[in-house]
């Protein structure tokens, strides 16, 4: 299992964001990752985002090793979403870059 570190620097080479939007995964004490398609990178620094995504690491986890599937996880409020929602929707694709 990667750690959020390794998660971040692998979307990054992979450029796992949205052109011109910013998404922050926000994993609670685990911390944050922003796709920032705006600067074109994915970091771990906290700052304003398009969406912000509330998700606990274990659930990403499995969520990103496609354990567990995103619409699921919405309807069990694991996943909760603030923010502009068509964002969120597109995040399947970024997930799909993880596992490539």
């Amino acid at each position: 299992m990667m750690t959020k570190s390794e998660m971040a620097a692998a979307l990054n080479n992979k450029q796992a964001f949205l052109p011109g939007k910013r998404v922050k995964l926000d994993f609670g004490s685990e911390g944050v990752v922003l796709l920032d398609g705006v600067a074109n990178q994915v970091t771990e620094e906290d700052g304003d985002a398009d969406t912000t995504i509330k998700v606990a690491w274990e659930d990403w986890t499995a969520l990103s090793e496609g354990r567990l599937d995103g619409m699921t996880a919405f309807m069990q409020g694991k996943l909760k979403v603030e923010g502009d929602m068509s964002n969120a929707m597109q995040l399947q694709g970024v997930l799909s870059k993880l596992r490539g």
